[in-house]
């Protein structure tokens, strides 16, 4: 069964009411995505989110009346809200609380099909985690003391962040062997002055679909939001030029969390190693421009 959601967005003065609309369109595809079933937008005008609460106190109660009277499991925030945002709200609306950057890095853990995929979504996933521990553990504090609670004078938050830490440590490690093997894949390629051309551009604007065509490959292409996880590299050969690489690489998006952009540094080493960078752009999407400024910023 689909879990119900609800999107918020704000309206600020750097961001204007059609923009919102934008955003949200694409937040509702990304909950779409995730397998959530949007049911109601929610948009405010605010000359900045609150700092406890995101969205002013009125609107707050509308939302709240809706979430109760709707049953809804899922809220979407279309900003990255801070571990004290994330706190209050919880305890406002009393249901499941995302902002836009845990949903995106949901879809990429549903999406990791390869174990050097699965590292780097786990990797973001707890560089994400690890500043909103706090929030998970404020009722299981070991030094209050108590039955059952009596400890080495280490809390349990601290405790998590210790481990959390050593784990994030060890997963770059593994990262950094991946990056010396691309590494040695690549001197290899510049070796045999075999040109690289890179296929980039926003999520779903039809990479893969264009490298399948190009090299006869079966790499999987489909009409979803981050399909394409890790970057895949076919030798071809050129009429006019010869024997070429091309590589299929993650697409991008609009706010991409940095805990991503960091995890994903192997895989988009490939976009900068390129001799050519092929933009491959969706022309039937209305908001194209926009999307290719946002890719080239990128």
């Amino acid at each position: 069964m689909q879990e119900k959601a609800i999107l918020i967005g704000l309206i600020t003065p750097d961001v204007t009411r059609e923009l919102v609309e934008e955003y949200l369109l694409e937040l509702d595809f990304l909950a779409r995505t995730a397998g959530a079933n949007t049911v109601k937008q929610f948009t405010q005008k605010l000359p900045h989110p609150d700092n406890k609460t995101f969205l002013g106190k009125g609107k707050t109660e509308e939302v709240c009346e809706f979430v109760e009277q709707n049953e809804i499991d899922i809220i979407i925030f279309d900003d990255e809200l801070s571990p004290s945002q994330l706190r209050n709200i919880e305890r406002i609306y009393k249901c499941k609380i995302l902002d836009r950057s845990n949903l995106i890095l949901d879809i990429f853990a549903s999406r990791a099909q390869t174990a050097k995929a699965r590292t780097q979504v786990e990797l973001a996933q707890y560089q994400y985690v690890l500043p909103r521990l706090t929030r998970m553990w404020t009722h299981l504090e070991r030094q209050k003391g108590g039955i059952g609670l009596r400890g080495p004078g280490e809390t349990q938050l601290e405790t998590d962040k210790r481990l959390i830490s050593l784990r994030i440590k060890n997963i770059n490690k593994r990262l950094s062997k991946v990056h010396k093997q691309h590494d040695l894949g690549r001197k290899s390629r510049v070796k045999n002055q075999l040109p690289m051309i890179s296929l980039a551009g926003y999520t779903n604007a039809g990479k893969s679909t264009l490298f399948n065509l190009l090299t006869k490959a079966q790499v999987y292409a489909d009409d979803k939001l981050f399909a394409t996880l890790d970057s895949t590299i076919r030798r071809v050969m050129l009429p006019a030029s010869g024997e070429a690489v091309i590589a299929d690489t993650v697409g991008f998006i609009q706010d991409l969390p940095h805990e991503l952009i960091e995890a994903f540094k192997s895989t988009l080493e490939e976009t900068r190693q390129a001799n050519v960078l092929l933009h491959v752009v969706d022309a039937s999407d209305p908001n194209s421009r926009d999307k290719i400024e946002q890719v080239e910023e990128i």
